[in-house]
């Protein structure tokens, strides 16, 4: 697909024999007729970022992938990259190994802590480029809960007041690693991330490099404050745009099954995952798809 040039809603895309249905009205649709376990001919590979472009977030179901054709699948779509801090599958350093809260595994003791600070997302935004998208794998999953929340920042910034998007076109606000992850490693640990990750400045409302529509690119994991205003405005201003995903007009709900898998794209959503499933345990694996600078 060309740059700038979104598909539009009347139009009906090609998706190469492949089975594309909505799940929600906003963003998110579930695909099929695809065995991921298998090499992808070009023109699915195509039809599947069609899908992603146009739904922001697309589900398949019943992929019982190895290791291998995880890594594989989201190589399709860009380089893949490690993180500075969550585990990987030994063997797989492209895999992420995520556990309950921010990869760590649950205790009872920490549940009512990291359970009340679960958050809103859009991942790695303290890169200086963010990537550009994250394909999710069941592995263990509970019986009920552990759902996953998508929201649309596309849609939240069409919302906004003409007057607030106005002020927000010229600003800028920091996003920090240490914002999340500081907390989980000692002093000397968290000199390293910084030394390794400092602070970037990315636009509050970026534009998508492949549609060309406009996101607001803040999220509460990561941005630390806005620039350019006084400290009392800027910690009101980002609040309150904070505040705006929780909306669920904005967003789709996954009900994970064994073996499903999520594409979404990191540079159109945010995401939450659901911590309501204690004491069972849940366990999922990530590649994550290197992005650009956002602008």
């Amino acid at each position: 697909m060309n740059a700038f040039a979104p598909i539009a809603a009347s139009e009906t895309p090609d998706y190469a024999g492949l089975t594309v249905t909505p799940e929600g009205p906003v963003l998110g649709a579930e695909i099929s007729g695809v065995d991921l376990r298998h090499p992808l001919a070009p023109e699915i590979v195509a039809a599947i970022r069609t899908a992603l472009l146009r739904h922001k977030v697309v589900f398949f179901r019943d992929q019982d992938i190895s290791h291998q054709d995880h890594v594989r699948f989201g190589r399709y779509f860009g380089d893949l990259e490690g993180h500075p801090v969550t585990a990987h599958v030994p063997g797989f350093p492209e895999i992420l190994h995520i556990e309950a809260a921010d990869g760590m595994k649950l205790r009872e003791e920490i549940v009512p802590i990291v359970r009340a600070a679960n958050k809103w997302h859009t991942d790695v935004t303290f890169r200086p480029a963010p990537s550009m998208g994250g394909v999710l794998r069941m592995r263990q999953m509970p019986a009920q809960g552990g759902d996953t929340l998508f929201a649309d920042t596309a849609a939240i910034y069409r919302d906004l007041p003409d007057q607030l998007k106005d002020q927000l076109a010229t600003l800028k606000a920091e996003h920090d690693i240490l914002q999340s992850y500081g907390y989980r490693v000692d002093e000397a640990r968290r000199q390293e991330l910084r030394a390794a990750h400092p602070v970037q400045a990315h636009p509050v409302v970026r534009t998508h490099p492949e549609t060309g529509e406009k996101h607001l690119f803040v999220n509460k994991v990561f941005t630390t404050r806005i620039l350019g205003l006084p400290e009392d405005e800027a910690a009101r201003l980002l609040a309150e745009l904070l505040d705006r995903v929780k909306t669920p007009e904005y967003q789709v709900r996954f009900r994970w099954t064994p073996n499903a898998v999520v594409f979404w794209d990191n540079r159109a959503t945010q995401h939450y995952a659901i911590l309501d499933y204690w004491p069972q345990e849940r366990v999922v694996e990530r590649v994550t798809i290197q992005g650009d600078v956002p602008f």
